[in-house]
């Protein structure tokens, strides 16, 4: 796929399934993510990998932040939780790994991070697959962050599933430059 075509056309699966990038192309997908912008190669991302069991895991640890967030909640909502990660079957948290740094603040080491999510989801569609950003409450909540072992300070940008598109695309807005575009000349 051209790089310029890639660009224009990426697009959010929601709906995603078998097969998912494994071997080579998981590995392309992942240096590609290691290419984003870097200010002063501090590499602030890391990534955490769930399939088979493992969405099983992440499943169950949000369905136990619901429960520390509101201990009434019914059963419906937790299995609902507990089966949120199935919605592909491969899913990656990315992860900012936030370091004090004279020159480089935290919000350019988010930016770095997101730059990093991003090139997940570019080169996956590269690579022949689909994926959709998530994120949401459970990125912020303090039961997740300690399950998944990240250290006080780290950020949870998102978490990105990946996996074949099931269903058609769906159809990108038209947007307008002038609504998005000021020059000054």
């Amino acid at each position: 796929m051209q790089a310029m075509e890639l660009l224009l056309n990426r697009n959010s699966h929601p709906k995603l399934t078998e097969p998912v990038p494994r071997g080579l192309a998981l590995e392309r997908i992942y240096q590609a993510a290691l290419r984003a912008p870097d200010h002063a190669g501090l590499t602030p991302w890391r990534f955490i990998e769930f399939s088979g069991k493992g969405l099983d895991a992440l499943g169950e640890i949000f369905a136990e932040a619901q429960l520390q967030q509101q201990p009434g909640t019914d059963i419906e909502e937790l299995n609902r939780l507990r089966m949120m990660p199935y919605r592909a079957p491969l899913l990656i948290a990315v992860v900012a790994r936030i370091q004090e740094h004279p020159k480089v603040p935290v919000s350019e080491q988010l930016l770095s991070a997101g730059c990093a999510a991003h090139a997940l989801l570019l080169a996956a569609e590269a690579e022949g697959f689909a994926g959709i950003w998530r994120s949401g409450w459970l990125c912020f909540d303090p039961h997740v962050k300690a399950s998944l072992k990240l250290a006080a300070q780290d950020e949870l940008v998102g978490f990105i599933y990946l996996g074949t598109p099931a269903g058609r695309r769906k159809q990108l807005p038209e947007r307008q430059l002038a609504d998005f575009v000021e020059r000054w000349v």
